[in-house]
């Protein structure tokens, strides 16, 4: 009888466990690239009419919001261009065909994708890429006053492409410059880069920045020189991004190897490929140890049993070296049924299921926002019905300002044809609330604000809030609770409940003190 008795505690603590162990994550980043150099993901060619331009954009939003996500990253300054009007570089080709050719009729487009994706409640990321500019030097658009054109001292030709030199100090004050302008007009959540800091090695080719190490190496090793003049942007920027705007984040998305174990004893057991120390001379790791970067999304788009460069191993890697900041990991979306590994329709579920194991990983970014196009081994469908079904807050950053308001409380609640309508009001003359989160708990069900399946709605803040709750049930009684939100996602303490009462098949509606 013991025997028995123990079993079936033993069976009912793994049920539990089991039960938790599925539980998703409250908070949890859930981001999508844009990519726009080449209109890899938007617009899906250039020269595009206006309205067209715009209604590709809400189609994409509106799709990335069904498969859960609630950030995108969207590349604003592909080529040393712009998506949006700037003093200092001309209209990116990729709008309009031709550099330096405003949208016609007129739009902004980077205000435009801000409005659209606050709209959803989604954080808006704008990816810059430093270094590069001009894609293609055979063939790319390039406009007379593009700084190319201005300052053709500051750029080397590699790979028929056109980069800044990260060795002269006048371009990292630019880049610098370029930045920050748009931290200060735009209402960006973050200024993000991607993998690109110096070029991809070329076999059998030499980057040809022989001539500034001459002039500013000071009797530096090269490698060493150049790791240092990458550090001097970032930490550049992150001065200046947090001077202008303290609440901007800024991300970096690192190629997935920072350095081999057989090169560094603080290395991952990956073999002989690319890395971000010895190649790309960017020292991830220092910036997340300096504090100057407040997340890194390393592209691990490698499968999981990669004989190079594992997929878990790199994610275990990871997640033991964020040194207190965040860490998010970019998963490769367009490689799904490219070879027989990614042909299984369960390896990136799995990827996503291994990487919410480590308390030390914060969510997800997907690489790009196309590759979702058609639903691809039914990805989608994982998303939209398993892992992103119900609503995720994005991970809070306790560095960054705190600014959490006060709870908001309810006024009123109706049962009306097709639901229950609830109002609830808030005394924030701040401007500190952002968004509302409405929950909803069966009755007798404890008030478990953690628990991510009993939020009802995620909402933007108004001046008269409310909420048809079309799933209400007439006959049956429930408790609601709503809370505010920051723009930095900070949670208010719960709203006292609102709770209802059932007497001779009457409903009244109680806001308890």
């Amino acid at each position: 009888m013991l025997k028995q008795l123990l079993a079936g505690v033993a069976l009912c603590a793994g049920l539990t466990q089991q039960v938790w162990a599925q539980l998703p994550p409250k908070r949890e980043m859930r981001g999508v690239w844009i990519a726009t150099v080449e209109n890899i993901d938007w617009p899906s060619k250039r020269g595009l009419p206006t309205e067209q331009q715009k209604q590709e954009f809400i189609d994409l939003l509106n799709q990335m919001q069904r498969n859960g996500m609630n950030t995108v990253v969207a590349q604003v300054r592909p080529a040393t261009d712009a998506f949006y009007a700037s003093p200092y570089e001309p209209w990116s080709e990729y709008l309009t065909g031709i550099q330096g050719q405003a949208p016609n009729p007129y739009y902004d487009p980077l205000q435009f994708m801000i409005e659209e994706t606050h709209k959803r409640g989604m954080e808006f990321h704008a990816w810059f890429n430093p270094y590069r500019a001009v894609f293609n030097a055979s063939r790319s658009s390039v406009a007379a006053n593009h700084i190319t054109r201005l300052k053709p001292q500051w750029f080397l030709t590699y790979d028929n492409k056109k980069y800044f030199d990260p060795g002269i100090p006048e371009v990292r004050n630019y880049v610098t410059m370029v930045v920050r302008d748009v931290v200060k007009r735009y209402d960006i959540d973050a200024v993000h880069f991607d993998d690109y800091f110096y070029p991809y090695r070329v076999p059998g080719k030499e980057f040809p920045d022989n001539v500034s190490y001459r002039l500013y190496g000071n009797g530096m090793m090269k490698d060493d020189w150049r790791r240092a003049n990458v550090d001097a942007i970032i930490e550049m920027l992150s001065v200046a991004i947090k001077a202008e705007k303290p609440w901007v984040k800024f991300g970096i998305s690192p190629f997935g190897v920072w350095r081999d174990r057989s090169r560094d004893p603080e290395g991952s057991y990956t073999h002989g490929g690319m890395t971000n120390y010895d190649d790309l001379y960017a020292d991830i790791l220092k910036w997340l140890k300096k504090g100057w970067i407040d997340y890194a999304a390393p592209q691990l788009y490698w499968e999981r049993g990669h004989r190079l460069a594992d997929y878990e191993v790199l994610l275990n890697w990871w997640s033991q070296h964020g040194y207190g900041r965040q860490i998010y990991i970019g998963h490769g979306v367009y490689r799904l049924g490219s070879n027989p590994a990614w042909k299984n329709p369960r390896e990136l579920p799995m990827q996503i299921e291994e990487s919410r194991t480590l308390n030390t990983i914060q969510g997800s970014i997907f690489y790009s926002a196309k590759s979702f196009r058609g639903n691809p081994l039914g990805i989608e469908d994982s998303l939209r019905n398993h892992y992103y079904k119900y609503p995720a807050l994005r991970p809070v950053m306790a560095w960054l300002p705190n600014t959490t308001p006060d709870p908001p409380y309810f006024i009123d609640a109706f049962e009306r044809p097709g639901g229950l309508e609830i109002h609830w009001t808030d005394d924030d003359t701040s401007g500190r609330t952002k968004q509302y989160v409405l929950y909803r708990f069966e009755a007798n069900e404890p008030i478990n604000a953690t628990d991510p399946t009993k939020i009802l709605a995620i909402l933007p803040q108004s001046s008269d809030p409310e909420y048809k709750d079309q799933t209400y049930v007439k006959g049956k009684t429930y408790t609601y609770v709503v809370t505010a939100l920051d723009r930095l996602q900070n949670e208010s303490h719960l709203s006292e409940p609102l709770r209802m009462e059932i007497k001779n098949g009457k409903t009244t509606f109680i806001f308890e003190p």
